[in-house]
């Protein structure tokens, strides 16, 4: 099973949206960046992924979800009512992809960005490379492992 994160504002969808319906799943759709959409793509059912907040007051991992459908056309490329409206795709040449994601479990504390780029390590972490902005990503088992150690730790936050 692969690893992931996948960024995203909290007040669009975050781990609170995930855990107010744990049975439930939220389509991972509206991604317009061809190397996250192929990073996307790649995504099997069971995957594990880390939730994390961007582009807020807290910045970090906040939770654990789990690819609960491998990726398929994203229905929004479709809809022209969509922000998120393709014109240059259709059905048959769909552009973009989604997932579903259901949730595994939230963090207790949230795992800073600067705690993350405090460890040694990561240094393949897409994440805590300068210029690397993408909205989806891999990591490494390692990487991981690594970022669920701060989990048991006081200053996870």
């Amino acid at each position: 099973m692969a690893k992931w994160l996948v960024k995203s504002e909290p007040d669009e969808c975050g781990i609170d949206d995930f855990a107010r319906d744990p049975q439930g799943v939220i389509p991972w759709d509206g991604v317009r960046n061809y190397q996250a959409r192929n990073f996307l793509a790649q995504m099997q059912e069971g995957d594990e992924v880390f939730i994390y907040h961007s582009s807020c007051k807290h910045i970090g991992i906040a939770g654990i979800v789990r690819v609960a459908k491998s990726a398929y056309p994203d229905p929004l490329q479709f809809d022209p009512d969509s922000r998120y409206f393709d014109a240059k795709s259709s059905p048959d040449k769909p552009r973009w992809q989604a997932v579903d994601l259901s949730f595994v479990r939230k963090l207790p504390k949230l795992i800073s960005l600067d705690r993350i780029k405090s460890l040694q390590g990561l240094t393949d972490l897409p994440l805590v490379r300068k210029g690397t902005r993408l909205s989806v990503m891999p990591v490494s088992d390692h990487d991981w492992e690594t970022i669920l150690t701060l989990d048991a730790t006081p200053n996870g936050h």
